[in-house]
């Protein structure tokens, strides 16, 4: 029985190669995802509001929410500005078992 779901996550990830595959390949574009949705809904902007204000279209911004395509780092960084944010990118060694 699991306590909790970050605890049947990790048991996922080590028994089955394939899921921990796919989910180490959407966690960035999640990640990124889930903090513009944020920011977005937490100014009150809909994507059609911040593509105006990036200076593009909105299903560039719709592709970025629903994961559908990694934006580049020029892209976030027009975003960031926008929505008065800034970038923070760090490498994190793996942890070894």
């Amino acid at each position: 029985m699991f306590t909790s779901f970050d605890d049947y996550l990790k048991q996922k990830i080590q028994k089955d190669p394939e899921f921990a595959k796919e989910y180490e390949r959407l966690e960035l574009p999640g990640m990124l995802a889930r903090q513009v949705i944020k920011m977005r809904v937490d100014k009150d902007i809909t994507q059609s509001e911040l593509a105006k204000l990036v200076g593009t279209q909105q299903s560039s911004i719709s592709r970025l929410e629903s994961m559908t395509s990694l934006p580049s780092l020029t892209f976030l960084q027009r975003i960031a500005a926008v929505l008065d944010a800034h970038i923070e990118i760090r490498f994190i060694p793996n942890q070894k078992d």
